[in-house]
C-alpha cells in the first residue's frame, strides 16, 4: 500500500470539495485540478496545480477536452508493481496520480427538467470524467477513486489513521462504486437517447421501448424496518435515469412522523396513482392499496369530508392524500382519526406545526402531485420468480372517440359527471373491481373478488353499511360484465348509470339488461385491470 502523494480533483458537484482538498493537503498530497474545481480550491486558499500546466495543453473545445491526455491517464493507469511502467513514466516526464476524485456532469438532473433542449442535454454528457473513473477503478491497486462526496470523510479518516495509505479492501470497494456509477450514468444516457424529451406512446412491442437488454439502475434511498411482514427484510430504491420515470415517491420528503415501512410505500403508491386522476381539489383514502374513499370538492377540506364519509370505518389506519396544500381547516377535519400517512404537494406552515403537535405518530409527506407529460408513459417493473415483468404505466383516460352510449337511454349531464368520476376510481381498484359513486364521492367499492357478481354484491353491501343512498348512483366496472347477474345486483340497489369496457360475447344480453332496468350504459373500449 503505497502512500497517496498526488491527487486529481475534478468535480461538478462541489459538496465537500474544500474539506477533502484541505485534508489531503494537510497530509502532504499535491493537488491537481481542472477549471472550476481549481478556481474553487484557489479561492479557499489551497495550493493547486492546473491540469493544463501538467499536460502542456489548455482546456479546449469549450471544455470538452481537459483531461484526455497521456500525462493524466498515464499517471492513473501505470501499474506500480511493473518496473517497465515506472520507466515509461520517467522517460516521458509523467508523475503518478494516486487518488482521483471525480463526479460527473449532472446529465440525469438536466434531462429530468421539463423543457430541456436536445443540445443542452448533449452538453451535459461527461466524457473525460467517466474515462478517469474507469481508469482509476481499473488500476485500483495503485489508485483510490472517489465518485461521491459521501466517500470523502471516511477515506480522509483512513488516510489519517494509516499515515497516508488506503487498504486494499477499501480500494476495491471504491472501484466497485466507480464502475457502478459509470454504468448508471451510461444507462441513463442510453435511455434518454432512445426517446429524447417526452416520447410518443410507442406501438406494443416497439424494440426501442423494450430493447433486448434493459438496465434498471437505482440507488438505495433507505433501508426499511422490514418488508410486508417482520420476517422479510426490505429497502426502498430510487430509479436512476428516465426509464422508470422521475418524481413520484422518489421525490417525496418526510416532514414529520416515524420512518416509512414497506407497506406504507405500497399504499402510498396506490393513493398517489388515484390522486393524479383529478385536476380539481380532491382527497383520496387508501387501505391495503385499494381506495376506500375518494371525493372532489370546492377545496381539499370539503373533499376530505366526503372521502371520509365514503367509508368512515376503513379510514382508520389508512393513507390520506390531497392534491392541494394542506391548510388548518383540513387539519381540523382530521382530528380524532388515526392515520398512517397524510401526503400533499405542500403544507402551510401553521397546518404543519399543528400536525406535529397533535399527531405524533402520523407520517407527514410532501409528494409532488403531477402527471407525466402528455404522450409519455413511464415503464413499470415488477419482479416475478426468475424474471421481471415490464410494462408502460396505465395513463390512458377516456377516449371521446371510443366511448359509446350503448343503451337506449342517454346519460344526463349529471350522470356523465358521475360516470367519469367512477371510471377514474375503478382504474385504481384491484380486479375484479366494481365502484359505486355519486358525481363527487365514492359510495361503495368491491375490490379483488374472484367473480364480478361478488364484487358488485360487496360494493352494494359496503355502501349500505355506511348509510349511502344508491338511487341514481353510477357504477364502474374495470372490465366487461361477462353475465347480467352483476349488473342486476347494482341495478336492483338503485344504480342508474353504468360504465364498463364492453366487448363480452354477451354484450347484447348485458345491454338488454340495462335497458330493462331503465339504466344508461356507456362502453369505453378500454379495460383497466389492476393485478
Amino acid at each position: 500500500m503505497s502512500p497517496i502523494r498526488r491527487a486529481l480533483l475534478s468535480v461538478s458537484d462541489k459538496t465537500g470539495l474544500v474539506d477533502l482538498a484541505r485534508g489531503l493537503a494537510e497530509l502532504g498530497v499535491e493537488l491537481l485540478s481542472t477549471g472550476g474545481t481549481a478556481r474553487a480550491l484557489s479561492a479557499a486558499g489551497l495550493a493547486v496545480r492546473e491540469v493544463a500546466e501538467v499536460t502542456g495543453f489548455p482546456e479546449m473545445l469549450d471544455g470538452r477536452v481537459k483531461t484526455l491526455h497521456p500525462a493524466i491517464h498515464g499517471g492513473i493507469l501505470a501499474r506500480r508493481d511493473l518496473p517497465a511502467h515506472e520507466e515509461a513514466l520517467a522517460r516521458h516526464g509523467i508523475g503518478p496520480i494516486d487518488l482521483v476524485a471525480v463526479n460527473l456532469y449532472p446529465f440525469e438532473a438536466t434531462v429530468a427538467k421539463p423543457g430541456v433542449g436536445f443540445e443542452d442535454a448533449i452538453e451535459q454528457i461527461d466524457v473525460g470524467g467517466p474515462a478517469m473513473i474507469r481508469a482509476a477503478a481499473k488500476n485500483h491497486e495503485g489508485v483510490v477513486v472517489l465518485v461521491d462526496p459521501a466517500q470523502y470523510a471516511p477515506v480522509l479518516e483512513e488516510l489519517r489513521r494509516s499515515g497516508g495509505t488506503v487498504s486494499p479492501d477499501t480500494r476495491r470497494r471504491l472501484a466497485l462504486e466507480g464502475f457502478r456509477r459509470t454504468a448508471q450514468y451510461d444507462a441513463g444516457i442510453a435511455a434518454w437517447l432512445r426517446a429524447p424529451g417526452p416520447p410518443a406512446v410507442p406501438a406494443a412491442g416497439d424494440a426501442l421501448r423494450f430493447p433486448p437488454v434493459i438496465h434498471l439502475d437505482a440507488e438505495r434511498v433507505t433501508a426499511l424496518r422490514y418488508g410486508e411482514n417482520p420476517h422479510q427484510r426490505a429497502a426502498f430504491y430510487r430509479p436512476l435515469g428516465p426509464a422508470l420515470g422521475t418524481g413520484g415517491l422518489g421525490a417525496l420528503r418526510q416532514l414529520h412522523g416515524p420512518e416509512l415501512s414497506y407497506n406504507n410505500l405500497l399504499d402510498l403508491a396506490g393513493a398517489l396513482g388515484l390522486l393524479l386522476e383529478f385536476a380539481e381539489p380532491a382527497a383520496v383514502v387508501v387501505k391495503h392499496t385499494n381506495p376506500c374513499g375518494a371525493a372532489v370538492g370546492s377545496d381539499v377540506a370539503a373533499a376530505f369530508e366526503r372521502a371520509r364519509a365514503s367509508d368512515p370505518v376503513s379510514i382508520y389506519g389508512g393513507i390520506v392524500g390531497v392534491n392541494r396544500p394542506v391548510d388548518r381547516p383540513l387539519v381540523e377535519a382530521l382530528a380524532g382519526i388515526p392515520l398512517e400517512i397524510l401526503f400533499a404537494p405542500a403544507f402551510e406552515s401553521d397546518a404543519l406545526e399543528e400536525l406535529r403537535h397533535t399527531k405524533k405518530k402520523l407520517r407527514v409527506l410532501e409528494v409532488p402531485v403531477g402527471r407525466p407529460p402528455a404522450g409519455s408513459a413511464p415503464l413499470e417493473a415488477r419482479s416475478v420468480p426468475g424474471g421481471l415483468l415490464i410494462q408502460e404505466a396505465d395513463l390512458v383516460g377516456l377516449d371521446p372517440v371510443a366511448v359509446r352510449v350503448v343503451s337506449r337511454r342517454q346519460p344526463t349531464a349529471a350522470e356523465w359527471r358521475a360516470l367519469r368520476f367512477a371510471w377514474k376510481v375503478a382504474k385504481h381498484v384491484k380486479s375484479n373491481a366494481i365502484v359505486l359513486t355519486s358525481e363527487d364521492q365514492v359510495l361503495g367499492v368491491g375490490a379483488g373478488q374472484m367473480s364480478r357478481v361478488d364484487a358488485a354484491r360487496l360494493a352494494v353491501m359496503r355502501a349500505r353499511e355506511h348509510g349511502h343512498k344508491l338511487g341514481g348512483a353510477a357504477v364502474a366496472s374495470d372490465a366487461f360484465f361477462p353475465f347480467r347477474d352483476g349488473l342486476d345486483v347494482v341495478a336492483e340497489a338503485g344504480a342508474a348509470a353504468v360504465i364498463h369496457p364492453g366487448g363480452s360475447i354477451r354484450d347484447e344480453e348485458i345491454v338488454a339488461a340495462a335497458d330493462e332496468h331503465g339504466m344508461t350504459m356507456v362502453a369505453t373500449g378500454i379495460r383497466h385491470f389492476k393485478h
